[in-house]
Formats: C-alpha cells, sequence, structure tokens
C-alpha cells in the first residue's frame, strides 16, 4: 500500500502528443496525489485501487492512461467505465471527450437509464471506442447482444465502494464474467470496505493500492456551523439559515428522496431561487436541473447522496446536512464540496438533539470542532446578487442572477458553444457578451445561462434567427 502526496508536473508523463497539447490547453500543470500515484501503474498496465474522494481528480487519473493505449482504427469498444449513477455517468463522459478532443474520431458513448435503450443500441453498432455506463443498463446491452465485449482492454469501476451499497454486486459479477480475464481491472473508491477486498480478490490480479488521505483539506478552508432545531422546526430552520447566510450557491442534502420534494417546495413559496434532484425524474429534467445549478439560474439545490453523487459544482458556497448522515464518510464526502481551490467555504449541519452524540463522534474522527451557529455574524459575504440600490442586502427573496434558455440542438447536431455565442452577440442578436453565462451543449440540447433582465430579449431574438443556417425550438426553463 502507498501513501503519500507528491506533486509532479504533467509533462514528466510519457503521453502523446496531442494528449500533452490538451493538457497545456486546459492549463493541467501539476498533477494531483492520485494522479501522481495511479497514472504510472495505469499506464504499465498494471490493476489498482485506488483510495481517494470526489474532487481528487480521479478522472483524469484514469482517463489519460485509457486515451494513451486507445487505437483510434480499432472500431470496437476497448475501455469501460462503470458508474453507479446517471450523472456521474455524464460528468466522466464529458470529462473523458474534453481530454480526448484532440484524438480524431474519438467515440465516447454513455449508457444509463432514463434515455431510450435504442439509440443507444445504435450508436454501439456505429463503433464505440470508449464506453461508460450505469451497471444495469451496460448489462442489459451486453445480454441483449448489442455491446460487444471482447476486445476491452481497460475496465474501470469509479466509485465501486457506492456500487456496492447501492446493490450492484450481480450486474458487477455478470458484466466482469464477460469481458476478457486479460482485461486491466481498475477500482477508484472513497472506501476499502470488506466487500471491495473482495470484490479486489475474484477480479483483479496482484493489484496495487494507493491511499490518498484527503479528508483532512475540507478542515482548513470550510468552516463548519451546527443549527439545533426542533424535528418539526427543521425546514423553517434552513429557511432562515439561507436567508440570514444567502450563500450565492449552496446544496442541502437530505437522507430521503420524499423530503427533496417538500423542502424545496416550502424554499419556493419563500422566495427562494431552489430546485430538487432525485432519483424519480426522467433524464431529460435531471439535464436540466444540474444545468441550471451548475449555470447559476438556481442558487439552491436540495438532494440526496445518492442522486448528488458523482455532481462537481465550481465555488460552491455552502452544504447544508438538513439530515445528520449516518456514516463518517458521508458527512466527509458532504462538506468536502465545499471549500475547495482556495476558496473559503461553510458547512452546516441541522441538529434536532437526538444526533447529537453522531456528531460527536464525527468531531473525534474527523478531528474537528463544529461550533454552534447563531444568528449574529452572517460567515458569507453579500453576493453581489443580492445588493440593490444603495448596496444594501435584500432581506427577503434569494434570486438567480441567470435564467436559463433550451436549445433542441445540440453536439449531434454539431452545435458548438461559438455558434450560440455568435447567434446571441452577433448583429441579429445584439447582446453583450458580458450577459452570456455557461453554455453546456449535450447531445440533443444545449443550455444557455442568460443574464435574467435579458433572457426574454435573447430568447426572442434566438428565435427570429438561426443559428449556424438553422433553426431550432428554444424554450426557457425554471
Amino acid at each position: 500500500m502507498t501513501n503519500a502526496n507528491p506533486e509532479t508536473a504533467f509533462s514528466t508523463l510519457p503521453l502523446a502528443e496531442d494528449l500533452q497539447t490538451v493538457l497545456q490547453e486546459l492549463e493541467f500543470t501539476v498533477m494531483t496525489p492520485i494522479q501522481t500515484l495511479s497514472i504510472p501503474l495505469l499506464l504499465r498496465g498494471k490493476d489498482l485501487i485506488a483510495q481517494s474522494k470526489t474532487g481528487s481528480g480521479k478522472t483524469a487519473a484514469f482517463t489519460l492512461p485509457i486515451l494513451q493505449k486507445i487505437r483510434i482504427t480499432d472500431r470496437h469498444v476497448q475501455a469501460m467505465v462503470i458508474c453507479p449513477t446517471r450523472e456521474l455517468c455524464a460528468q466522466v463522459t464529458n470529462d473523458i471527450r474534453k481530454l480526448g478532443r484532440r484524438l480524431q474520431g474519438l467515440q465516447v458513448l454513455p449508457l444509463s437509464g432514463g434515455v431510450p435503450g435504442k439509440p443507444q443500441a445504435l450508436a454501439l453498432r456505429g463503433g464505440v471506442h470508449i464506453v461508460v455506463g450505469t451497471p444495469g443498463r451496460i448489462l442489459d446491452h451486453i445480454d441483449r447482444g448489442n455491446l460487444d465485449v471482447r476486445f476491452v482492454q481497460t475496465l474501470v469501476l469509479d466509485e465501486a465502494d457506492r456500487m456496492l451499497e447501492m446493490g450492484f454486486q450481480l450486474e458487477m459479477d455478470g458484466i466482469m464474467e464477460e469481458v476478457p480475464a486479460t482485461r486491466q481491472t481498475v477500482l477508484f473508491s472513497a472506501t476499502y470496505p470488506a466487500n471491495i477486498k473482495t470484490l479486489s480478490a475474484a477480479y483483479q490480479i496482484e493489484p496495487e493500492h494507493i491511499v490518498v488521505e484527503d479528508a483532512a483539506d475540507v478542515r482548513p478552508l470550510t468552516e463548519q456551523l451546527v443549527y439545533l432545531s426542533d424535528p418539526n422546526q427543521k425546514i423553517a430552520t434552513l429557511l432562515k439559515i439561507l436567508k440570514f447566510h444567502r450563500p450565492e450557491t449552496a446544496m442541502v442534502f437530505c437522507n430521503q428522496k420524499a423530503t427533496t420534494t417538500e423542502i424545496a417546495g416550502v424554499l419556493l413559496e419563500n422566495g427562494i431561487s431552489v430546485t430538487a434532484l432525485h432519483g424519480d425524474l426522467e433524464q431529460n429534467d435531471r439535464d436540466e436541473v444540474m444545468a441550471m445549478f451548475r449555470n447559476g439560474s438556481k442558487r439552491v439545490m436540495v438532494t440526496t447522496d445518492v442522486a448528488g453523487r458523482g455532481i462537481d459544482i465550481e465555488n460552491l458556497a455552502m452544504v447544508v446536512n438538513f439530515d445528520v448522515p449516518s456514516q463518517l464518510d458521508t458527512y466527509v464526502h458532504r462538506v468536502g464540496r465545499t471549500g475547495r481551490a482556495g476558496k473559503k467555504g461553510l458547512a452546516i449541519t441541522l441538529s434536532t438533539g437526538q444526533d447529537r452524540l453522531r456528531l460527536y463522534d464525527f468531531e473525534s474522527e474527523f478531528g474537528v470542532k463544529l461550533i454552534e451557529g447563531d444568528f449574529t455574524t452572517p460567515r458569507l459575504e453579500v453576493s453581489p446578487i443580492d445588493l440593490v440600490v444603495g448596496d444594501a442586502p435584500r432581506q427577503g427573496a434569494l434570486d438567480a442572477r441567470m435564467r436559463t434558455l433550451a436549445i433542441n440542438g445540440g453536439r449531434k447536431d454539431k452545435v458548438r458553444p461559438g455558434d450560440i455565442l455568435g447567434a446571441l452577440t452577433g448583429e441579429s442578436g445584439g447582446l453583450i457578451g458580458s450577459k452570456v453565462g455557461k453554455i453546456e451543449v449535450l447531445d440533443h440540447v444545449t443550455f444557455v445561462a442568460i443574464d435574467k433582465h435579458s433572457a426574454p430579449s435573447a430568447l426572442q431574438s434566438l428565435r427570429r434567427g438561426t443559428i449556424k443556417g438553422r433553426r431550432f425550438l428554444i424554450h426557457m426553463i425554471d
């Protein structure tokens, strides 16, 4: 077992010129500890167990070795990445495409539920190099004869511990039986419970085991508070916390998916820009929810751990544990989403008193003091969103600065972000570039964040004009 925290330049890796160029374009210079330890082993073809938390750079750690080995001229599946949730599949797929964008002809296909299987089957028949999917959907395509795994060289189980927790053991066993025995098998896991050891013993050959202890990284930059609340007043307490600290972005974690809808409804009624993410949403709706939160059209997302797994939001100001998690790992995973990249974060836990002993255990195991919160001094700076004439903070609603337009065309329609920006800021659109936010292009839809005051006129100008000489259906989403 290796446990270290070195830093090494990406330029020292024996990667193809195209990959090194992409790393330079993305301004990836120094590897994270997990990348430094794992990439050389993976390039050598070693089986690997890698323990690290979300945000450690693990996707690039397994993606770069996969891309280094891909033969573009061979139009069959050479690598598979298995993830526990659709959201993580989408995120990993986007990251692989980003890192492999200079490999002409590279085909990366997400295979997850919530969308029809027929288009996925057709894409597989057309030739795919890398598959990223959930266990159930991957095994279904194998059983139907759509997915040929005879040429798989690398199999990655991302968040393997979570997949086992979610009951995917049978599906994972079924996939393992179909892929070649000579494959390279890679397990990325936040923890190393007994079932991961059993999985490794069954399917890996003399694996290396590396550990990056990054739980402490949340301590210096994230202030962790506890607010006591009567069990029947938790939503009211949450509302008061949000309006007092006024986070520009916040994720609220619940233990039950039914709670997410209830909380979101109350917050919305009280002027909070909020959305809910849970397992009952169709894939199109999930895409919309995620796009609005990522681009600033919604300030608060209420979610469960399962639905929110793998979601990585830049500059997340606040995390709220509406329910105290049962495990320390879950608490660390939630809190670790804020306070990244040298920026301060705020983590708040609502406690009913009955769970205080569990919080004491977290303090001891985590090595941090949880401070009792009050309503005397806001811990976050007032967002520019909340300033009005005279720079006086608004004490009522928590509005979002952006609105989101959905364009019925995406990557498969050859739509690119530059095309959208040009249509908005060109002569026909007339919009100032600073009014346009994040442009997110998916396979068949594009989400565009527009300053909320400019969004109605932007919608009309796009509907009147064309994008790359074509007209698309466009609407505003809430």
